[in-house]
């Protein structure tokens, strides 16, 4: 770009690679993946945030990280990511949802598994200065469980108010904070009604934890995955919220009036003046259906693990 103050980051997210060596497969996420890569290589950014859930089932197959580490590294440009809960395991739960079709308690991420992240790709937990913005990223849905990396998380959070301040601060996480606003209510998980929201966000203790963080270490743009729909940024109290879309698949299409379904990813233009948001959407999408396996989270004994 000629103006040598303007410059691009791009924010991607949900591209679910997967493995023909796991019990499911489905190649239009790869196809879709490389669609993306063209494009992101044609703008030129300067750096790429990743927000999590690269693989398809790095969970259950930690070789799943090395396909996706080369996709990612093959692009020559320097990108940062946070962990997803197909990479790692789902938000905590104590009880049984109100779906049939999955085992929750046995979804839930396990301190093994962010282990398995930190050893394949890299730190669960960063924070740099990109030509005056503060790029940060966490796996936010952990907070306030008993994990050893919570603890960890909130030892984090709390140093990150202590460094120097940038005019922005972009903050990565994986799950939105919310599905409507910061005051969301408690979701229940063994309410058919309002399964997803539950699935979808955090509650409402860790999330006022979270935005607090955040807030004190002057955070001015949150960006998230893990919905698989868009939506125009959301401004609160003076933090931007960007739910980015996936590349791989559309899900919970009809849940908002503004929501995107359109696969793509999040392009975002610093100028003296602030960061400008546009998305991009795939200039195709796969149509191949040869793939095998169910989807979503099949219990453990479909598995086949």
């Amino acid at each position: 770009m000629s103006d040598s103050d303007t410059w691009r980051f791009v924010h991607v997210t949900d591209i679910h690679l997967g493995s023909t060596e796991s019990y499911r497969f489905n190649p239009a996420f790869g196809e879709n993946w490389e669609t993306a890569a063209e494009q992101i290589r044609a703008l030129a950014p300067d750096l790429l945030l990743v927000g999590g859930d690269i693989t398809r089932d790095g969970n259950l197959h930690a070789y799943e990280f090395d396909r996706s580490r080369a996709a990612l590294d093959a692009l020559g440009i320097p990108w940062h990511c946070v962990p997803g809960n197909m990479d790692t395991g789902n938000k905590h739960t104590d009880r049984q949802g109100a779906r049939d079709d999955r085992d929750d308690l046995a979804c839930n991420v396990t301190e093994a598994q962010l282990q398995t992240y930190r050893d394949k790709i890299g730190p669960t937990t960063w924070s740099f200065v990109h030509r005056g913005v503060r790029f940060s990223g966490c796996y936010e849905i952990i907070a306030d469980t008993t994990l050893p990396s919570a603890r960890a998380l909130d030892a984090w959070l709390q140093n990150l108010a202590t460094l120097p301040r940038c005019a922005q601060h972009v903050m990565l996480n994986h799950y939105p904070l919310f599905t409507d606003t910061p005051d969301d209510p408690p979701r229940d998980i063994t309410d058919p009604s309002g399964y997803l929201d539950w699935y979808f966000s955090a509650e409402p203790a860790p999330r006022r934890k979270l935005i607090e963080a955040y807030r004190s270490a002057g955070v001015t743009h949150v960006l998230s995955g893990h919905i698989h729909c868009r939506r125009p940024p959301l401004n609160f109290e003076g933090m931007n919220y960007c739910f980015g879309a996936s590349t791989a698949f559309a899900q919970w299409k009809d849940r908002w009036s503004d929501g995107d379904a359109r696969l793509g990813f999040q392009v975002f233009t610093v100028t003296p003046d602030g960061i400008d948001y546009r998305f991009e959407p795939l200039s195709h999408v796969s149509t191949r259906t040869d793939g095998w396996g169910p989807g979503g989270h099949p219990k453990p004994e479909a598995r086949r693990v």
